[in-house]
């Protein structure tokens, strides 16, 4: 389900890292974009606002059905960790490290691209329902984005009882449960299965955070956020009242703002033009950053980049 990232999403240019210190609620609209056959609620990025904390892409998809297609054929990354999380259905992955690894609901494929990795996602071919889920992008620091590429599969995840919600960790902490996935930069990511009633999440004020719903209304701040919008909350708040009339599903992302300014382009997150350009010439030119992928679909290949389209 993983990129790319389009014009549509971003300007070429590398962003500055927003700056809101304070508690806010900015409620935007997911666009919607295509990855291979499906068509997802891309939450980010934005042209106004890149990252939070260290998440920078968020695309939201389904309920829908698989026998539309959910393959997509080797494609490559570099500095990003792709963090994969299903409500419902099935995936297979593949990736140049020689991972090959099922997901289903409630368990976490997290693939840290480095230097350079290749993956692919593709139906088992025994699954047949929805598919519904979400892939985020970790925008990774300098201290790790060089390093060799890694891949992990966590088939259970710590879950935290918050009253009418039960969260389940699938970065950092909270409350003072952690999960055992990796992470780069301090950040939260957090799947809240709600019930009637408002139900109060801890949150660590130096955070910024924001909030994607994936089923059903939740209210925030008195605003009723729905799926298809990003929710932003900016940052200095210790905790968030979110309040569902029903049965609900959100996510809930957050980290310390990020050190730096990105520029994002296609699968790639660099901090130049001539970093994104390094990496698209290494995969079109078959070189060694991008090692094969065991897959029977074809490569994707890498589009002209808007700085030099020829």
């Amino acid at each position: 389900m993983s990129g790319p990232v389009r014009t549509e999403d971003v300007t070429a240019e590398p962003a500055p890292v927003d700056d809101v210190t304070h508690p806010t609620l900015e409620v935007t609209p997911s666009r919607v974009s295509q990855v291979g056959a499906l068509q997802v609620r891309r939450a980010l990025p934005r042209r106004n606002r890149r990252t939070v904390g260290a998440w920078c892409f968020a695309d939201h998809v389904g309920p829908v059905a698989t026998d539309l297609g959910v393959d997509i054929g080797p494609h490559p990354h570099v500095g990003l960790q792709t963090v994969t999380w299903l409500v419902a259905g099935e995936l297979l992955h593949h990736d140049s490290i020689g991972s090959e690894q099922e997901i289903r609901p409630g368990q976490l494929n997290l693939m840290t691209a480095g230097h350079g990795v290749a993956h692919a996602e593709e139906a088992t071919g025994r699954y047949h329902g929805d598919l519904h889920g979400i892939q985020l992008w970790v925008a990774q620091p300098e201290r790790t984005r060089h390093d060799p590429p890694a891949f992990e599969h966590h088939p259970e995840l710590p879950r935290v009882d918050l009253g009418t919600a039960i969260g389940t960790v699938l970065v950092g902490s909270v409350d003072g449960t952690r999960s055992p996935a990796r992470h780069d930069t301090d950040g939260i990511g957090l799947d809240l299965a709600l019930r009637a009633g408002t139900a109060v999440v801890p949150l660590e004020p130096t955070f910024e955070h924001a909030l994607i719903v994936l089923d059903g209304s939740v209210a925030v701040d008195g605003t009723v956020v729905e799926p298809g919008n990003l929710a932003y909350l900016g940052e200095a708040r210790d905790e968030l009242a979110l309040t569902a009339r029903e049965p609900a599903r959100a996510l809930l992302l957050g980290g310390v703002p990020f050190e730096s300014p990105i520029s994002m382009w296609w699968n790639f997150v660099a901090r130049t033009h001539d970093e994104i350009d390094a990496a698209r010439a290494d995969w079109e030119t078959h070189g060694e950053r991008f090692a094969d992928v065991v897959s029977a679909l074809g490569r994707v290949p890498a589009p002209p980049t808007p700085w030099r389209p020829t």
